[in-house]
């Protein structure tokens, strides 16, 4: 095998590979013999077939199999001789010359192929000990534990239907209704026997509050106006009449924070309810205080670390980001103008996101390699069982999925990887604690 460089532009590297007759010959020999005991023909015992009889009738396609073989090996030779680092699986360029092609399955020539391909850059990695990170932390306080029993007792209301009642505030309306804009039924318009919450603000502005006062029994016009923000573009902004039938009329029964509602929820008593409630907010708190933490020192490798990107990688991320942004929008039924970006700008941004995500991808995986950063199998053990859980009733066919599928293994295996090797940094790097209110570590950070 000879290998000669015939490109080296940056990242881009070509390759052009020589395999001659000889090492073919000898490479055809070597899978000639081990099918000849084999191979059975009309006319001739089992393992009895002459070679030369085998040779005349499969010759060429058995060298056609040794080619596809040998380009596979001395491929992956080739770049383990020269310590390439693909940044992705290299091109194989094949003669367009059929005829040398031919030459080649009879024997009568050298096989030349070609190799493109792009190299991972080399990142020297920057002092991770002197990183500057801060790890913004609440305590769980009374008033967030209220807060939380609170919204317990809200998701265990039940209703008490009340034949005289008029609906007020907070009381479940069951309604059947059909909506029409400018005397016209509309798509998603129509229900029967829908709860409906006066006060909690599960419709569109306009239809709870038109339910105040309406008994059972009673067919009432309420008028209100989709948001001009709404999910579909087509009833977005219009304003829009409901016939409504009233069905039931609910009053709402809280039920009492007490011992009793406690043991309801699994807890012996109001104290140990709390407790178990405090235990919760503070798990909340410390994945946002990790999620923040984790978003600082991704934007600190980001400002730290400058090198040259493999284009394909980039193109890769990008097109991946462009047909969930694209495909969103098509399901929303929404342009880039509504979301006030011109298409130019959008691409522009999603250009910049892609570059940092291959970017940290890079550094995340050189400090990792660097580190000795290893995921066990009870880690990929535990991820496998949680991805399972996600599809109750279907576990042996995730199971089986990724069995089958090295791929779908690596994308489990990266995000747990990605979290070893963010803990490592954190732990050299040392932030500094910041205590913050609960409203403060729940405030947004743009981008």
């Amino acid at each position: 095998m000879q290998v000669n460089e015939t490109l080296s532009d940056g990242l881009k590297r070509g390759l052009k590979i020589v395999l001659e007759v000889r090492e073919l010959d000898e490479r055809f020999t070597a899978r000639l013999d081990a099918v000849k005991d084999r191979v059975q023909l009309k006319g001739f015992r089992p393992g009895k077939v002459p070679v030369a009889h085998i040779k005349r009738i499969y010759g060429r396609s058995l060298m056609a199999e040794v080619l596809q073989i040998a380009v596979e090996e001395t491929s992956r030779q080739a770049l383990t001789d020269r310590k390439e680092r693909p940044a992705f699986q290299p091109k194989i360029v094949f003669p367009e010359d059929k005829t040398e092609i031919e030459r080649v399955i009879d024997g009568k020539a050298d096989f030349t192929y070609g190799m493109e391909f792009e190299v991972l850059p080399e990142i020297k990695i920057a002092d991770l000990a002197g990183l500057k990170l801060e790890r913004v932390v609440a305590d769980v306080d009374e008033a967030s534990i209220d807060r939380a029993v609170g919204d317990l007792v809200e998701r265990n209301v039940s209703y008490e239907a009340d034949p005289d009642r008029a609906a007020e505030a907070t009381d479940q309306v069951t309604v059947d209704f059909v909506g029409r804009i400018d005397g016209v039924e509309f798509e998603g318009g129509k229900g029967e026997a829908v709860p409906v919450v006066i006060g909690r603000g599960g419709f569109i502005p306009g239809f709870e509050e038109g339910l105040t006062g309406v008994k059972a029994g009673e067919t009432r016009l309420v008028t209100a106006a989709f948001p001009t923000e709404y999910a579909k573009a087509e009833l977005a902004g219009k304003p829009a009449a409901f016939e409504v039938t009233v069905k039931e009329v609910a009053r709402a029964k809280r039920p009492e924070v007490d011992d009793a509602f406690a043991k309801t929820l699994g807890a012996e008593n109001v104290a140990e309810l709390r407790k178990l409630v405090s235990a919760q907010i503070k798990r909340e708190f410390d994945a946002l205080s990790r999620a923040k933490l984790k978003r600082s020192l991704l934007d600190e490798l980001e400002r730290a670390h400058d090198f040259a990107l493999p284009p394909s990688l980039v193109d890769g991320e990008y097109e991946s980001i462009w047909n969930q942004a694209t495909g969103a929008l098509k399901q929303s039924g929404k342009t880039f103008e509504d979301e006030g970006k011109t298409e130019e700008s959008a691409k522009a941004e999603y250009r910049k996101l892609a570059e940092r995500r291959v970017r940290l991808g890079l550094v995340i995986g050189e400090i990792g390699n660097q580190s000795k950063v290893q995921v066990s199998q009870d880690e990929m053990r535990g991820a496998l069982i949680e991805q399972a859980r996600r599809f109750p009733g279907q576990e042996k066919m995730v199971y089986e999925f990724y069995e089958k599928t090295p791929g779908a293994v690596a994308e489990l295996r990266a995000p747990i990887f990605e979290d070893k090797v963010i803990d490592h940094i954190v732990g050299l790097a040392k932030p500094v604690e910041r205590k913050v209110s609960r409203e403060e570590l729940f405030k947004f950070d743009p981008e």
